[in-house]
Formats: structure tokens, sequence, C-alpha cells
């Protein structure tokens, strides 16, 4: 069988990462390649953000493509299982339909729904992928995502889908760390006319986020006056619970 030594040899440094974190010369010696060697490598999967910097000192952790590959494909169906009940309860809280998406390239990919007992329903979501900008789970992936996958993101086309969607690439950074500060984003008819929802991320063991539950409803009913805050705390509250499950 032919083999491809480059490959090889990243492979052997992303197992090294997965179990803790590891600078150049620490990788070096584990994998028994030349210093030179371990830093070209690593340069190349910093680039497709398979490693990334932790920070200043120089070490290297398993990055957001790896760590988002894993929870879209192979944990999804655990992610749905793990999620459900949590929706439903959202849902009979607040009278709307709570939903569960994860990260599918620069698209939010909605693989389940819970529907309310509201008679007045919207649709169901259930397997779009929509731009991460312009949805609130999208938006708050991306704002718990690295600073790479920001930029990146921030780097293609930016469609607006209503008057109220966000293009604009600095108010968008701004808002990033506005969701991180928080936690939660709201969004009010940036996608649709008409349709106001809130997330809140689900993270892995590195703080990446690899899932977002939201709640969303028509804006004229959703939320109702006073109630922004108590219904994010919920949503966070799921989240969290969601995040220690799967960890």
């Amino acid at each position: 069988m032919s083999k491809v030594q480059s490959v090889q040899r990243a492979f052997a440094l992303l197992q090294q990462l997965a179990s803790e974190e590891m600078g150049v010369t620490e990788l070096s010696d584990a994998s028994d390649l030349p210093k030179s060697t371990v830093a070209r490598l690593l340069k190349t999967l910093e680039y497709e953000e398979a490693v990334e910097l932790v920070d200043e000192t120089g070490r290297y952790r398993i990055g957001p493509s790896i760590t988002s590959l894993a929870g879209s494909t192979d944990q999804s169906p655990d992610l749905i299982s793990r999620a459900r009940p949590h929706l439903v309860v959202l849902a009979q809280a607040t009278g709307e339909d709570a939903g569960l998406s994860i990260p599918d390239g620069h698209k939010t990919h909605y693989v389940a729904q819970t529907e309310s007992d509201n008679p007045v329903q919207v649709r169901d979501w259930t397997g779009e992928q929509l731009p991460m900008h312009s949805v609130a789970s999208g938006l708050v992936m991306l704002a718990f995502s690295s600073p790479l996958s920001q930029e990146r993101y921030l780097s293609g086309s930016l469609t607006s889908f209503t008057q109220n969607t966000m293009t604009d690439r600095d108010d968008l950074r701004r808002r990033f760390a506005d969701i991180s500060r928080v936690g939660y984003v709201w969004c009010d008819a940036e996608y649709v006319e008409g349709l106001k929802a809130v997330a809140a991320p689900i993270l892995n063991a590195r703080g990446m986020p690899i899932a977002a539950i939201h709640i969303h409803g028509p804006s004229y009913r959703f939320p109702q006056v006073g109630q922004d805050d108590e219904i994010a705390a919920m949503v966070v509250d799921k989240a969290r619970l969601i995040t220690d499950q799967i960890r």
C-alpha cells in the first residue's frame, strides 16, 4: 500500500495533541521528528484549523476543524438524543419551538426541532443549512469560535436577507465580542421577516462550539414583553447542561 509520509507525520502530531497540549520541542521528542519538520507541519495544520495555538507560550492543541468534524458526524445522534429532553422543556416553558443545530462549514445545519403546543406554528427548519451570520445559532457558534475561524468566515461573501441582516464586518466583530461575553444572542428578522430567535452554544471540553440550541417564534408574540432576559437565561442554562453531559 502506498503511504504519504507527510500525512502520516501530521496524523502522529494530531494523536499526540489529542491527549495534551504540547509545544514544538515536546512534539518533536514525542514523535521522533526534527523540530523543523514539526514546525512546518504545525503551520499547515494551523492554517487548516486542525490545530491552534493555546497562547503566547507556543503550545498547541487540537483545533476547531477537527472538533467540528467530530461533533457534526459521529456524535450527532447522541447529541440529538441528549438535547431532545431539554428542547421539550424549553418548548413547553415558552410556548415556542426549540431547536438544535450544528456547524457545517460556513453554514448552520438544523438537525432537530421540538414543536410547542401553540396552535399557530412556525415552519420546521430541520435539515435546512443557512449562512451563519444570518441566524441566532450560527452567530453564537461563530462568536465562540477561534479568531481565525471568525476571520475566515468574514472574508467570504456576507449576503443580506432582510434589512436587519448584519453584513458590516466590523459590526459583526463587535457583535461576536458581545455574544461571547453574555453567552447568548437574540436575532430579530435577520433571515426571515417576522421571526425572532435566541440561541446559546454547546461547547466541547476545549471551549469550542460543536452545536447550539435555540428558541424561535413570531416576533409579534415572542418574546413577551419583559421576558427577554428570563428566556435567554433558560436557553443558556440548557446549553450548559447539554455541554456538561456530552463532556
